[in-house]
């Protein structure tokens, strides 16, 4: 048996030893890269819009009672004419009225409940679609004339709907401003931290929300959308 042979496995055992050394080494090396690269900061970003709106939904909702239904029937559809001819003369257009079938209440199917008073209560609404939103608010110190004609105005109250159909047209410009802004709320943290800031690792953009923009302005819509970025840091 040569004498060479323990030699060279000693060799070949070093050269495997080297190599797992190099081989550690690298691996390391590309665990600190990786770790330094995955240093991530996430932020949010807000974009906030204040739109008029454009549609609006107003009902008249207006009521006849009495102890005879064919009477409470004849008083409302006299009443509807009154209010479709007061919202024409108001300015609004025929294809913009819409009435809605009567809902009659009847106190005489239950025992308790017709103890004097009258026996049927009746409701009906003219709803108004229109766009022009300044006619709409006017009316609300004009409705009373409806009273001085006798028209039971208020059975059963409902509050105009103030709609907004351009948020598609709105989208691309606060999507871009809200992933502005997060970037820099981004910039500044990694400023205030010695780094850098990286690429996107991720982002999100939350839903679009459309409300009023309060109580007392429910014409006006507060938009809003948040966008959720994740940067990369590095020293």
């Amino acid at each position: 048996m040569s004498t060479s042979t323990p030699k060279s496995a000693w060799i070949l055992a070093g050269g495997i030893l080297f190599g797992l050394f190099l081989l550690g080494l690298t691996l390391g090396q590309s665990l600190i890269r990786f770790k330094e690269y995955e240093r991530t900061v996430t932020v949010k970003g807000l974009s906030e819009r204040n739109v008029p709106a454009d549609t609006a939904l107003w009902p008249v909702t207006f009521a006849a009672s009495g102890n005879e239904l064919s009477a409470v029937y004849t008083q409302l559809e006299k009443d509807g004419v009154k209010v479709r001819q007061f919202l024409r003369d108001k300015g609004f257009k025929d294809e913009e009225i819409t009435l809605s079938a009567p809902n009659v209440n009847d106190k005489g199917q239950y025992a308790d409940d017709n103890r004097g008073g009258l026996r049927y209560y009746a409701t009906q609404t003219a709803t108004v679609y229109t766009k022009n939103i300044d006619l709409v608010r006017a009316m609300n110190t004009q409705i009373a004339e409806l009273g001085k004609q006798g028209v039971g105005v208020g059975g059963g109250y409902q509050s105009t709907d103030y709609q907004f159909s351009g948020l598609n047209a709105l989208k691309p410009q606060m999507i871009e401003e809200a992933t502005r802004n997060a970037r820099q709320v981004a910039q500044k943290f990694a400023e205030d931290s010695n780094s850098k800031l990286g690429k996107i690792k991720s982002a999100s953009q939350g839903q679009f929300s459309l409300e009023a923009r309060d109580a007392n302005t429910p014409h006006i819509k507060a938009v809003r959308v948040v966008a959720t970025v994740e940067y990369y840091l590095s020293d």
